[in-house]
C-alpha cells in the first residue's frame, strides 16, 4: 500500500511540474482551488517536498492531487496518460460527493494544424477528460467542454518544450459549493 502512496504522489508531483508555466486560474470560494504559475508552490509539499520519506494518507494524497488542474497531451492525441490518473480520480471523486460543483473542461492544442484541427482535437481531449470524470463518478450535468484549439497558448515559443506545454485540458470549476 505504501507503493501506491508513493506512486500517486510521484504522479502529482510530475503533473504539478509540468504545469508549473500554465496561467494562473480564477478561484472561487468553496471549491478546490491552486495558483499555478505566480511562483506559488501549490503543491501542498513545503519546498522540500514536505514528505521526508514518510508516506501519505489516502486523504491527504487526494487533497493534493485536486490541485492538479492541467492533464497533458501527447502530439495528435486525446488519449489521457497513466500519471494523470491520480488527479483525475480526485476529481472525479470530489464531483461525486459535491452535486453542486461544476467544472469546465477547456481543450487546447499546440500551434500545428489548422484551425479546424485543432479545434477538434481541442474538443477531443475534453471530452476525454469528461469520460473518464463521469466513468469515475461525476454527472454529466456538472461538466461542461470546450476547445479553443491553438488560440490561447501558455507558451508563446514555437518548439517542443513550448508545444508539450499548450497541448494540455483545464480543469476550472466555476461554480461554488455550497456544502463548503
Amino acid at each position: 500500500m505504501k507503493n501506491v502512496h508513493i506512486l500517486a504522489v510521484s504522479a502529482l508531483l510530475a503533473t504539478l511540474a509540468i504545469t508549473g508555466c500554465t496561467s494562473k486560474p480564477t478561484k472561487t470560494t468553496g471549491t478546490p482551488t491552486a495558483t499555478v504559475g505566480d511562483g506559488a508552490n501549490t503543491s501542498g509539499l513545503g519546498n522540500d517536498g514536505g514528505l521526508n520519506g514518510q508516506a501519505l494518507s489516502p486523504e491527504e494524497a487526494a487533497r493534493r492531487a485536486l490541485l492538479g488542474r492541467v492533464v497533458h497531451f501527447e502530439l495528435d492525441s486525446s488519449e489521457i496518460a497513466q500519471n494523470d490518473f491520480a488527479v483525475l480520480n480526485a476529481h472525479a471523486k470530489y464531483l461525486a460527493s459535491s452535486s453542486a460543483a461544476h467544472v469546465t473542461l477547456t481543450g487546447h492544442t499546440d500551434e500545428r494544424g489548422t484551425r479546424e484541427y485543432n479545434l477538434a482535437l481541442g474538443e477531443r481531449r475534453a471530452k476525454s477528460v469528461q469520460t473518464y470524470l463521469v466513468t469515475n463518478g461525476a454527472q454529466p450535468s456538472q461538466i461542461e467542454v470546450v476547445s479553443y484549439g491553438k488560440e490561447k497558448p501558455v507558451n508563446e515559443g514555437h518548439n517542443e518544450a513550448a508545444w508539450a506545454e499548450n497541448r494540455r485540458v483545464e480543469i476550472g470549476y466555476d461554480k461554488q459549493d455550497p456544502s463548503k
